[in-house]
This record gives C-alpha cells, structure tokens and sequence, in this order.
C-alpha cells in the first residue's frame, strides 16, 4: 500500500459506490470518497488505510460534475441521515439502477448478466416523505435535544426540520423536546443517567392519525407531557411507553404499554385501509409503498386458485393486496403485535381466507407442509439482512411455483439470488425510490419456477 493516513492526492472518480460514495483508483489502490460524484476530479485526504482500500475526504472539487447540485438540507453533512442529497434528483434514480447491477456483478447469481432491471420509479415530490421517527434524545447543558447520530459515532445532531421527514412529525417531537424540558423529565445518557433515550411518532397519512411511544430506561412520569401534547395535537390518538434498559444499540425493548388513548391507528394503501399498533412495521414512505405494493401484485401475477404464502407479514398490509385475488393466504411474522394485528385487519376486511401465525417462517412452513398445506405462490418482504439462510433453504425445498422477493438492501438480495437462481428464473428486477437523497432503494423482484 503506498498511501498513508493525512496524504493529499488528486484523484477522478470513475464511479459511485454502495453507500453513495465516489470510487477511484490512486496508482491501483482502490479509493472510497464520501461526497465525490462520477466523472469529478478531487483534490483528497486520506483518512484510513485498509488492507485493500483507502478512505479519503474532499479538499477540493477542481472538475464539478454537472449533475451536482446544492443541498437544500443545511444541516445535510452533518447528519448523514441521507447520502446523495447533492446529487441532481433524476441522476439519483439511475445511480439506483446501478446499485443492482454492481451488486449483481459482485455477486454473480446464475445469468445475471441477463436480468431485465427496470429503471427506478422515483417520486414527483422527494421531500417531507418519511412517515415515522425515531430520534434519540440526549441532555446537553441542561437542555434536552432530540435527533440523529452523526454518520460512524455517537454525537447526536439536533434535528429541528428534517427535509424528509413528514412535517406533522417534525413538528410534534419540536414539542415533545419543549415539554421533557418544562416538566423536568429525566433523560438517558450511556453513563449514568437513566430515563426517555427514544421517542418515535408515526403518522397514519389517509387518516392524520399519530402513535407515539417513549422509550426510557427506567420508569418515569410523562403525565404532563401527555397531556400537553394531546392537547396541542389532536392527532395524536396512541401513547405508548417502552421499558428498554439495555446497554446494546437496541432502540426497543420487549415491553410495551400503551399509557394513553386507542390500541391502533388507521392507515390504507392501495385499496385497503388497516390498523397499526406502535410496534408493528410498516414502510416509512406512504406515498411510495403504493407503488411498490403495486408493483408486488403486478409480478405476482395470482390467480383464483392461488394459495399464498406471505412472509415476514408484519400487520398483513402487502397479503390483504391478494386476499381479493386468491383462494388463501398465509402469513406469519415473528412480532406477535404484528399477527394480533394482521388478524384483525383481515377480520375487519371481511376475509375469510387468511391465517396468520406468530413465528419463524423456517419453521412454521414445513409445519404447514407436514400437516397437508401446499402454497403455489410467495411473496417474502425480509429485513435488511435478507433471507434467513433456513429459510431460504426451506424455500428452495417446497419451491411455489411463482414468487416475489421484495427487497430494501440489494446486496442482501442479490447474495439471496444465487441459491435461488438455481431453482428459479429471475423474469425482472423493479427498484422504487422508497428513500429519495438516500443510497438505499426498494426493488421487486419476479421469480419464476423453472421447468424440470
């Protein structure tokens, strides 16, 4: 390696990276630039050396890419919440597509070279998108702020209007910090204070309906706070508080209890409107997860005499865009809040013929088999891990004869697509910009069973 720590070199970025980082190469040694954008040339600081690369920060852009743009975030670089905010919002979505290919180049699924991707589906307004936050609060001087972390530590930037975040949201956990504040409410530090470490509001955008829940590592009173807020915001219809005394990065801990107002929230996408309890997951963009769900059922391509299986179900929101369409549905999910839900919401519904369970998937599909169940299509929503690999192989064993792979980390999906790969044909790949100005994307995929 002939680079060092604190060296200053030129370099041309050829391309742009997994983490919406710019990639060059200094006399062969491959170079990672946070910031830097295709086709620029920079003038850079090595910040790490590692065995097969070098880490670098922008001193100076000398050639601009035309496509740079100025963040309208001030706070944008410090946050890091989001990672190409300076780049021109169409050029964005391309960089998406790309992501699939470099990580199908990488990873090497059988005929991939053939993939038919499908250019990213973006948004017409990529701002104000995220429904939900999870901010940390912390103490600084006597007063209590609320945010992120900054990118790779553990210094929390205070987070007054986020440019992504729903504007109610933003607005509410402005308040929510105010008023810890004025009742004296003890906050957490890692050292040793405990109290509130997390609040999250979601809003429900077809209903303004918002939960909240407190996180806190110790009992504490959050009665004028509550009051106060409800009073202010009429929106907010569930208040919950979670007891986490964990020293992990964990956000959650196993207990949860609602100290004020309904079990729910309602919220619909596509066609359907269901409930949400404050731990259940659901997409953070509305607005996009229309399309994505709808994306889902146009690969899927069900019939009448369909049986489904839909795993990592959480409340049954991508299955209830079936259940109209096929002969049954199964789901589970490993939150039982989550099957409590999904369950009511298909009672609510009016169908008959779904069935969840609370569990792993790898182990209750083979229950289901044992016992006579066969499904002829799945749709697997995992999280940014990917398949479990038991699952996976459970998959490949009872092999539906269509499926869907709704993926938000595409290096996690296309690992999961070389075993897959082996049993069935990849028709096409369609990412959705779920997290605009970020170098995350959404992509479905089809999956076809090859014949014997």
């Amino acid at each position: 390696m002939l680079l060092r720590e604190k060296q200053r070199i030129p370099l041309k970025i050829k391309r742009m990276g997994i983490n919406g980082e710019g990639i060059g190469f200094y006399k062969k040694t491959l170079v990672f630039v946070k910031g830097a954008l295709k086709g620029e040339e920079v003038y850079c600081q090595v910040t790490q050396v590692q065995k097969n690369f070098v880490e670098a920060k922008i001193l100076s852009v000398n050639k601009s890419s035309k496509f740079r743009v100025q963040p309208a975030c001030p706070i944008y670089e410090a946050c890091g919440g989001c990672q190409i905010m300076h780049l021109r919002y169409d050029k964005q979505l391309e960089f998406k597509t790309d992501l699939l290919r470099q990580a199908l180049k990488k990873f090497q699924p059988r005929g991939y070279e053939a993939y038919d991707i499908r250019p990213t589906i973006g948004m017409d307004k990529p701002v104000h998108y995220r429904a939900k936050l999870q901010f940390q609060t912390r103490s600084f001087g006597g007063s209590v702020k609320a945010g992120l972390y900054a990118e790779g530590s553990h210094r929390l930037i205070d987070i007054k209007d986020c440019l992504v975040q729903d504007k109610l949201t933003q607005d509410i956990i402005n308040s929510t910090v105010r008023l810890l504040d004025k009742h004296k409410v003890p906050i957490y530090n890692e050292r040793k204070v405990a109290g509130v470490r997390t609040v999250m509001v979601r809003r429900a955008v077809a209903t303004d309906q918002v939960q909240m829940i407190f996180v806190t590592s110790k009992a504490v009173r959050l009665t004028g706070v509550i009051t106060d807020l409800t009073t202010a915001y009429p929106e907010i219809k569930t208040v919950a508080i979670n007891l986490n005394t964990s020293k992990s990065s964990e956000i959650y801990g196993e207990q949860t209890e609602i100290v004020w107002g309904q079990e729910t929230i309602q919220e619909e996408v596509l066609d359907y409107g269901f409930a949400l309890s404050p731990r259940a997951f659901y997409q953070l963009n509305p607005q996009q997860t229309n399309v994505l769900y709808g994306e889902a059922v146009k690969a899927l391509d069900v019939t009448a005499d369909d049986d489904l299986i839909d795993s990592y179900c959480g409340v049954g929101t991508i299955g209830f865009a079936f259940a109209d369409k096929v002969r049954s549905i199964r789901g589970m999910d490993i939150i039982p809040e989550a099957i409590a839900d999904a369950r009511q919401n298909a009672a609510a519904m009016g169908f008959d013929n779904t069935y969840y369970e609370a569990g792993k998937a790898e182990d209750i599909i083979p229950k289901w088999y044992a016992s006579g169940y066969r499904a002829t299509a799945l749709v697997v929503d995992p999280p940014r891990t990917g398949l479990d690999d038991r699952l996976l192989d459970t998959v490949l064993r009872y092999a539906p004869e269509k499926m869907v792979y709704v993926s938000c980390n595409v290096s996690t999906l296309a690992r999961d697509l070389v075993k897959l790969s082996e049993v069935y044909e990849v028709k096409y790949i369609q990412s959705v910009d779920m997290f605009p100005h970020t170098a995350r994307t959404e992509a479905v995929v089809k999956l076809q069973k090859k014949e014997c």
